[in-house]
């Protein structure tokens, strides 16, 4: 029985692996190929789509874009969740609903609704943002905002951060040193993850790019699109634009799950640092 269980293991996540790993493959062979017509492999392999994509000034600007508003995204919702949570968990609960509603609101309607809503607004009440990449900025902040939430806020209720906040004050710890000392660096774990979840959304995020500034503010998926829309697609330079997106991504996810390696047992470290000063 243990032989058969671990032969459907190893089954099924050969499956998955396939599942997964397959398309990606494709992908990256199409990147090298120099032609691919019937075979089941590519006709030939060729560096040439690699050196003429990576010295494309264009597909440099659409990535240095991409990568700069997701990290300025990333930066936003870091500034704005991370004091939200800390403030509806230790002075005021009642706000609750009202951060939730808001986090569902972007699992609920589909991106493309949620631009033209901020579309609308912006023009009724601030029209000289419209078309701008601050408002873009913002959009994606937004809709990007719900993954860091939910990480947060579970880090914080494993963390007990009202017992940390207890303790700090009691140490005659200000609410700010309290959030920088304490609290951070016990949601290490939930604040990096949902950060490359946020960081994702926004690299990858195509409909509030074309709705709320369109071409003036090409990014790695507008980019894609013309690639592959144009009368004669570049498949070569859209594959190598694909792979070079993974790999941006998965570097980060591993980043991330490096850091978090061996951080379960710190989520109390900094109450028992603040007990222990209390009680000297």
């Amino acid at each position: 029985m243990v032989f058969v269980g671990r032969l459907g293991r190893g089954a099924l996540f050969a499956a998955l692996a396939i599942y997964l790993l397959l398309p990606l493959s494709a992908v990256l062979l199409s990147s090298f190929a120099t032609t691919w017509t019937a075979n089941p492999l590519p006709d030939g392999y060729t560096l040439a789509s690699w050196g003429e994509a990576l010295a494309n000034p264009r597909l440099q600007a659409a990535v240095a874009r991409t990568f700069g508003l997701a990290a300025a995204v990333l930066v936003l919702d870091i500034l704005l969740v991370v004091p939200a949570v800390y403030w509806q968990r230790v002075r005021n609960p009642r706000i609750r609903v009202v951060t939730e509603l808001c986090a569902a609101i972007p699992f609920v309607l589909p991106f493309i609704v949620i631009a033209f809503g901020i579309l609308k607004l912006t023009g009724f009440a601030i029209p000289s943002l419209l078309g701008t990449p601050p408002l873009l900025l913002l959009g994606h902040a937004a809709i990007a905002f719900p993954f860091l939430y939910w990480s947060v806020d579970g880090a914080m209720a494993a963390a007990n951060v009202v017992k940390l906040n207890e303790a700090a004050q009691m140490c005659g710890a200000t609410p700010l040193q309290t959030l920088r000392h304490i609290i951070v660096p016990n949601i290490g774990p939930g604040l990096a993850t949902g950060g490359m979840l946020v960081f994702a959304t926004s690299f990858g995020e195509f409909a509030l790019v074309q709705v709320l500034v369109g071409a003036r503010f090409e990014n790695v998926s507008l980019y894609s699109l013309d690639l592959l829309t144009r009368t004669s697609a570049d498949f070569g330079t859209l594959a190598v634009l694909t792979v070079l997106t993974f790999i941006v991504l998965f570097v980060i996810s591993t980043g991330v799950v490096w850091s978090n390696r061996g951080k379960r047992g710190t989520a109390v470290a900094g109450a028992r640092a603040m007990t222990a000063e209390k009680d000297a």
